[in-house]
């Protein structure tokens, strides 16, 4: 599995969560970071939502698009814990 984090740079709302999400220790999947100003597509879908996390499955399921299926995951509080996103995710990821 891969956790997606779309973001942009100077967002610092964006660079609080992956600074969180680097800091935990059991993460169970690889994380990718997705600048949205890299590619007018990602901009034009998260521009007013970032940061955003997905799940990726490597499940080999596609989309109608062809690409791969990701799973949009609840945004957590940015006065979340490091340990509370742990539990958040726990529920999505084997954490």
């Amino acid at each position: 599995m891969r956790l997606i984090l779309y973001s942009k740079p100077g967002c610092h709302l964006c660079e609080g969560l992956q600074e969180k999400l680097e800091q935990l220790e059991n993460l169970n999947c690889e994380l990718e970071v997705r600048d949205i100003t890299t590619r007018e597509d990602w901009f034009l879908a998260y521009q007013y939502e970032i940061p955003v996390l997905c799940l990726c499955n490597h499940t080999g399921a596609e989309d109608t698009e062809g690409g791969v299926i990701e799973e949009r995951l609840p945004r957590p509080s940015p006065r979340a814990s490091v340990q509370q996103l742990a539990q958040m995710l726990g529920k999505y990821l084997s954490i």
